[in-house]
């Protein structure tokens, strides 16, 4: 694996730190509802190198600063020009920091506090195991902006709560709670907000005390066969992403949701 672009020292909106060979990675936007901007999606990319090159972490949690998980991509910024212009892709490979998430060859607990919507709800998927607090929302967004999921919709949703679960979650952009998403299978369990990060953290504690290189194949193995190849699937979903931004349906989405309306498509 690539070793991590950023030092965790410069981070600036993650906070990434690793305590009884627990690696801890923070969303740390939380006047924004941790949204991502192009430093946030960096910094994701390299806490996850980061922790598959440490040597002292065997376990990795990954959470957001109240009041939310991940509120998806900072439509604000990322599309009134404010984070300048979107880069022209050349090739289309699966998003860095997906698959810095997804590569991490250590066992991943996603602790969702609260809202984990667009880019967010693949930020839980790329986890191992995913516990919600209460508090926690979910939702894959996408399609109200006039795109296309990221590859964890494609990959792994559909494994875990089922292909026509997925479709609906996919083709309505719903928003479940965090009840319903442990219903489905999509968390394996909801507590009460207190207690989510102790609880994250005393099982990633017993995960960590299990033999690495045992864990490391574990999950290669489930990786392999429970779920596939990432990489051909994030390579079509950026394709068919970069051809959807070009689209007057996408740019309604993003002016109806900056003007707080009911978008109107027409197909085009």
């Amino acid at each position: 694996m690539p070793k991590p672009a950023i030092d965790p020292k410069d981070f600036t909106c993650v906070l990434y730190e690793v305590r009884e060979h627990v690696a801890t990675i923070t969303l740390n936007r939380p006047e924004r509802r941790n949204a991502l901007n192009p430093r946030a999606y960096a910094e994701i990319e390299a806490a996850f190198r980061a922790a598959a090159e440490d040597g002292e972490a065997r376990c990795v949690v990954v959470t957001g600063a109240d009041p939310a998980f991940c509120s998806g991509e900072d439509v604000k910024e990322m599309m009134t020009g404010e984070a300048g212009p979107r880069p022209v892709r050349v090739r289309y490979e699966p998003t860095p920091a997906a698959m810095a998430a997804i590569e991490c060859d250590k066992p991943v607990i996603a602790a969702v506090n609260g809202s984990a919507v667009g880019w967010g709800m693949e930020l839980a998927l790329y986890a191992d195991i995913r516990i919600a607090s209460e508090n926690a929302r979910f939702a894959e967004l996408f399609v109200k902006r006039g795109l296309v999921c990221d590859v964890g919709g494609f990959w792994r949703l559909p494994a875990l709560v089922g292909p026509a679960k997925a479709a609906e979650l996919l083709f309505t952009g719903d928003v479940i709670d965090a009840r319903e998403a442990e219903r489905i299978g999509l968390v394996s369990e909801t507590i009460p907000h207190a207690e989510l990060m102790p609880r994250a953290m005393a099982l990633a504690g017993r995960i960590a005390a299990n033999p690495p290189l045992a864990l490391r194949y574990l999950k290669e193995g489930l990786n392999r066969y429970a779920y596939g190849d990432p990489r051909e699937v994030g390579s079509w979903a950026i394709e068919v992403i970069h051809r959807l931004f070009q689209t007057e349906d996408h740019r309604e989405g993003v002016r109806s949701f900056l003007e707080k309306r009911a978008p109107v498509f027409h197909g085009r």
